[in-house]
């Protein structure tokens, strides 16, 4: 039998699709969190400090892919929102919801 080649997909699919209902919202959750963590990058240098910086070490400097390696080690989970009512305005179908323990406690 031929020998499988690792993916250049790390953390692989399948992986992911068990954390989360549908490949829809892995999608948006993913672009979520990337979003935040290539806003903590470039908030650096302005010394802000209000957005969560990446939860995991990665090798990758990608905000994409250090978020697909925070879902896929549960440091960042969702929760799924009530359906908008007719005629309002739509947003996202998912919410993330902070993971980070208290400082006060």
């Amino acid at each position: 039998m031929a020998e499988r080649r690792p993916s250049l997909m790390e953390p692989r699919i399948e992986t992911l699709m068990n954390k989360v209902d549908s490949k829809f919202t892995l999608v948006t959750l993913a672009a979520m969190r990337a979003r935040e963590i290539n806003d903590y990058y470039n908030q650096l240098g302005e010394g802000l400090g209000r957005i969560v910086p990446p939860q995991v070490t990665s090798v990758s400097r990608k905000p994409l892919s250090i978020a697909l390696e925070e879902i896929s080690v549960n440091k960042i989970v969702y929760e799924r929102i009530e359906e908008p009512e007719a005629g309002a305005d739509e947003g996202a179908a998912v919410e993330i919801v902070d993971t980070t323990p208290d400082a006060s406690a």
